[in-house]
C-alpha cells in the first residue's frame, strides 16, 4: 500500500498494489557459525526489468512517494530474476612493481571485471599469457567487494564502475580502460556517460622479453639448421597413436577375409596390427598379427645371417685370432638403404606390404581424422567396404554364363531354376529375414487415381510384409458403390513399374522404403494414392529411420531449419499471429501444416514428414492404463483353479525366505521373484497385470499383507469370471490415435535452435 506525502490515513488517499499475489513473511531468524540471532538483513526490493538502475544490495528509497499523483501500474520483479544472467564487463589493467630485472621497473597486467547485476557481486580474471611466467586466472573470486578505506562499511556498486576511472579492490589499484557493447549500452540506457575506450600502455618486461628473444634467434643466411633432438619426437607424440581398420585377403585354398586393427605410433614410427575375429569364426589364440616395430616398405624375403650388418667389412689383417684387426668401411657403399613406412603413407585406400600380405586400409578413428586433416590437409575420409563372399577366394571361372529371357512362366527365379541345372529346386528364401520380421506387416490407407469418376472413390487398404517384401491389397466394401470389396490383389511381390518383362536379368521389386503417406505407387497398372496409415506403421517407421528417411526427424528438422531460417520471425508470427509463447502453448495440425507448405514446396516436403514432425512434437500424451483389482483377481483365481493350484504354504515360506526380517514392504523384483519361483500358472502378462493392481507405498514398494490377501481363495473370495484373452481383455492396452493433433510449439522452436542463433548473431 502506498500513501501520498501530507495526506492522512483516509480512503481514496491509498493505492494498493493488485498486480501482487503473494505476500510472504520474511526470515527474522538466522543461524550463523553456530549462533543464533536477528537477521538485519534488508531484502531487495522490486524492480523494473527496464526502469531505473538500481544497486540489488542496496536499494535506493522509492520515488513514487514524492509524486503528487498516483504511480502507475508496472510490473515488478525482484532483482535476481530482473537482472539474470546480465553482466558487466570491464577491461582494466593495473601496474605490479618489479625489484629484479633492472630495465623493467613495473609489468602491466590485464585483466577483465566482471559485475553481476543479479546480486551486486564481482569477480576478476587475468587471461592466460603464454610463457609469462606468472599465475594467471581468477584473481578475485565472486563476491561482494568493500570499498577502500575512507568507506569501509559500504561496497562496490555499479555507479563506482566507469570507462577511465579508478576502482580499488582490496591491496590493488585498477584503471578501467574499457567495456563490452552490451555494458556501455546498458549504462547510457540507465542514463550513465561512459567514455570512449582508453589505450592500454605497453608492458615492458613484455617489449624487453620479444627484443632479447630477436637478439638470441640466430640469423638463417649465416647459420646451420637447427639440429633436432631425438627425443623431441617422443615428447611431443608421446601416447598419440593413428588407429585404422583394413583387412588382409587371403586368397589360399581356405583363406578369408582377416579384418586388422593397425595402428601407427607417433612417437617412434613403428607400426603393430591384430586381427579382430567376428564371432562365431573358429579362430582362437593369439590375436598379433604384426609385432610392433618399424614396417619395411620393400621386402623380398628373409635375409641371410650376417648379410644385413651394421658395418661393411673389407679385410682382415691378422695370423691369429688374438692379434685380429679389421678393416671397415666408414661410407657403406655395398649396404643397402632401407625404407620404412611414416604417417604420409597411411592413408584410407593404401595397401600396404606387410612382409608380403598385402593389407588395405579401410577406415579410421575421430583422431586419426583430425590429424591428417590439420597436417597434411586431408579432407576425404570415406570408409571403402570389405570384400564379399564372392570375392574372397579365386574361383576358376569363365565366362559369365547368359540366360535367356524370361518366357512369363512362373517366377524369375523359378525360370532361373530351369536354365542352371537339370534337376531344378525351389528357390530358397531369407530364412533370417523371415525369422526376424514374421508378423510385421505395414498398413496403408490408399486411393485409386483413375479418370473414371467411380474408381476414384474406391477405398483400398495396402498390406506390405517385411517377411518376404510381398504386397497385398484389399478392398473396402461400400454400400451402393457398385464395387464389391475384399481382395484386390494377392499377396506377391510387384516390380517396379518402367522395366522390360521379358529379360534375362532379374527385375526390381517395391521395397519398403517406398511406401509412405502422399506416396504415388504404380501397383499392376493402377496408380494408388496413399493418404493414410495404421498406428503401428507410423511406429515402426519412427522406431527404424535410417531405413525410412520420411521418419528420420533429424534430417527432417535440418530441411526445415535452412528453409525458414532467412524468415523465421514471419515463420513464428504466422504459427502464433499474437506472439504467445508461453509454456504449453501449442498449435493444431493444419495450422503446423499450411505454414510450413508455405515456406517449402510440396516436392520438397512430403505429408509423411508433416507427420512425423507433428507426432514427434505431439503435446497429448497417451493416457494411463487403469486395471480393475477385482476383475484381476477374479481372473488369478480362475487360472489357480484351472490349474488346481493350493500350495499357499509354500507361497508364504518363500516370501519369509526373502524377507527374513519380516519387513512391511518389498520390492517389486521380490514379488516377481516369488510368483514365478513358486511356479503359480500365470502368464507373463497376468503377472504385470497383478503387479500393478497391488497397495504400493510412497518409494514404489509393494505390501506383504496385500500379496498374501490377493491368492487367498478361502477367506475372500470374488465372483467368477468366465475365460478371457488375458493379453487383450483383462487391462485393454488400446493404442494412442491422436498423436499429432496438436504441436507443442515451444519444443518444437527449441529443437529448430534458430532463437539460440538470432540471439549470438545479434550479440
Amino acid at each position: 500500500m502506498l500513501r501520498l506525502p501530507g495526506m492522512p490515513l483516509l480512503p481514496g488517499a491509498q493505492f494498493y498494489d493488485h498486480s501482487k499475489r503473494r505476500h510472504p513473511r520474511r526470515q527474522t531468524l538466522m543461524h550463523y557459525q553456530g549462533i543464533h540471532m536477528l537477521s538485519d538483513r534488508r531484502e531487495p526490493e522490486l524492480v523494473e526489468p527496464n526502469g531505473p538502475l538500481v544497486d540489488p544490495k542496496c536499494p535506493p528509497a522509492s520515488t513514487e512517494l514524492n509524486l503528487l499523483c498516483p504511480p502507475r501500474m508496472t510490473t515488478k520483479l525482484p532483482p535476481w530474476l530482473a537482472y539474470d544472467k546480465q553482466v558487466l564487463c570491464f577491461n582494466a589493467y593495473f601496474k605490479e612493481p618489479l625489484t629484479e630485472i633492472y630495465h623493467a621497473p613495473y609489468q602491466v597486467r590485464k585483466v577483465k571485471i566482471y559485475f553481476y547485476l543479479e546480486d551486486g557481486t564481482m569477480q576478476v580474471t587475468e587471461p592466460k599469457v603464454e610463457n609469462s611466467g606468472i599465475p594467471q586466472g581468477c584473481l578475485v573470486h565472486r563476491q561482494r567487494i568493500p570499498k577502500g578505506p575512507a568507506s569501509e562499511h559500504e561496497f562496490i556498486s555499479i555507479f563506482d564502475l566507469n570507462v577511465d576511472t579508478n576502482v580499488q579492490i582490496f591491496d590493488r589499484l585498477y584503471h578501467i580502460s574499457g567495456c563490452d557493447i552490451f555494458t556501455r549500452q546498458f549504462l547510457s540506457r540507465a542514463g550513465i556517460a561512459v567514455p570512449v575506450a582508453l589505450t592500454e600502455p605497453n608492458d615492458p618486461t613484455t617489449e624487453l622479453r620479444k627484443r632479447s628473444a630477436v637478439k638470441q634467434t640466430p640469423r638463417p643466411a649465416t647459420s646451420a639448421v637447427p639440429k633436432r633432438h631425438a627425443f623431441a619426437q617422443f615428447l611431443e607424440f608421446d601416447r598419440r597413436v593413428l588407429k585404422f581398420q583394413g583387412y588382409w585377403n587371403d586368397r589360399s585354398e581356405f583363406g578369408d577375409v582377416r579384418q586388422l586393427n593397425i595402428c601407427y605410433y607417433l612417437a617412434d614410427d613403428t607400426i603393430d596390427i591384430k586381427e579382430k575375429f567376428p564371432r562365431n569364426s573358429g579362430r582362437e589364440g593369439t590375436s598379433t598379427f604384426l609385432k610392433r616395430g618399424k614396417l619395411p616398405k620393400e621386402f623380398t624375403g628373409l635375409s641371410l645371417p650376417g648379410q644385413q650388418t651394421a658395418v661393411t667389412l673389407l679385410n682382415v689383417l691378422g695370423s691369429n685370432m688374438r692379434d685380429v684387426r679389421y678393416v671397415a668401411d666408414p661410407l657403406n657403399t655395398g649396404q643397402k638403404q632401407t625404407t620404412y613406412y611414416t604417417d604420409q603413407d597411411l592413408r584410407i585406400g593404401a595397401v600396404l606390404n606387410v612382409f608380403g600380405r598385402d593389407v588395405v586400409l579401410t577406415s579410421c578413428d575421430q583422431f586419426t581424422q583430425h590429424y591428417y586433416r590439420e597436417k597434411h590437409g586431408i579432407q576425404d575420409f570415406t570408409p571403402q567396404p570389405l570384400p564379399e563372399c564372392s570375392d574372397e577366394r579365386v574361383q576358376g571361372q569363365g565366362k559369365t554364363r547368359r540366360l535367356p529371357p524370361y518366357n512369363g512362366w512362373g517366377s524369375y527365379e523359378d525360370s532361373e531354376g530351369n536354365c542352371i541345372t537339370v534337376e531344378p529346386k525351389a528357390p530358397q528364401a531369407d530364412f533370417k529375414k523371415l525369422m526376424k520380421y514374421d508378423g510385421c506387416i505395414l498398413r496403408f490407407g490408399a486411393k485409386m487415381i483413375s479418370i473414371i469418376r467411380e474408381n476414384c472413390e474406391r477405398s483400398f487398404v495396402i498390406s506390405y510384409y517385411l517377411a518376404d517384401d510381398t504386397i497385398q491389397i484389399y478392398e473396402v466394401a461400400r454400400r451402393n458403390s457398385g464395387f464389391l470389396g475384399g481382395e484386390f490383389l494377392k499377396r506377391a511381390r510387384v516390380a517396379l513399374p518402367g522395366q522390360e518383362k521379358f529379360s534375362s536379368a532379374r527385375p526390381e521389386y517395391y521395397h519398403a522404403k517406398d511406401f509412405y503417406i502422399g506416396a504415388r505407387l504404380s501397383l499392376k497398372d493402377h496408380i494408388f494414392y496413399i493418404n493414410s496409415a495404421d498406428e503401428f506403421t507410423l511406429l515402426y517407421m519412427e522406431q527404424h529411420a535410417n531405413e525410412f528417411p520420411v521418419a528420420d526427424i533429424r534430417a527432417i528438422m535440418q530441411k526445415i531449419r535452412d528453409a525458414v531460417r532467412p524468415q523465421y520471425k514471419q515463420f513464428v508470427l504466422r504459427c502464433q499471429p499474437n506472439a504467445d509463447l508461453r509454456d504449453g502453448t501449442s498449435v493444431s495440425f493444419d495450422t503446423l501444416k499450411s505454414t510450413l507448405l508455405a515456406f517449402l514446396p510440396k516436392e520438397t516436403l512430403l505429408n509423411h514428414e508433416i507427420i512425423t514432425v507433428c507426432r514427434f512434437f505431439s503435446s497429448e500424451q497417451m493416457p494411463p492404463t487403469t486395471c480393475d483389482r477385482n476383475h484381476v483377481r477374479a481372473a488369478a483365481q480362475l487360472e489357480l483353479k484351472r490349474a488346481l493350484w493350493n500350495n499357499v504354504d509354500e507361497l508364504v515360506e518363500h516370501l519369509s525366505h526373502i524377507n527374513p526380517t519380516c519387513k512391511p514392504y518389498i520390492t517389486e523384483a521380490q514379488v516377481r521373484s516369488t510368483l514365478r519361483g513358486c511356479r503359480l500358472p500365470f502368464s507373463l502378462e497376468l503377472v504385470e497385470d497383478i503387479l500393478q493392481v497391488l497397495q504400493r507405498n510412497e518409494q514404489g514398494e509393494i505390501e506383504m499383507r496385500d500379496v498374501l490377501t490377493f491368492f487367498n481363495m478361502t477367506a475372500d473370495q470374488v465372483p467368477d469370471i468366465a475365460p478371457l484373452n488375458i493379453a487383450f481383455e483383462l487391462c485393454p492396452k488400446l493404442p494412442f490415435l491422436h498423436k499429432g493433433r496438436l504441436v507443442d510449439f515451444n519444443w518444437f522452436l527449441y529443437y529448430l535452435g534458430l532463437e539460440e542463433e538470432m540471439v549470438r548473431a545479434n550479440r
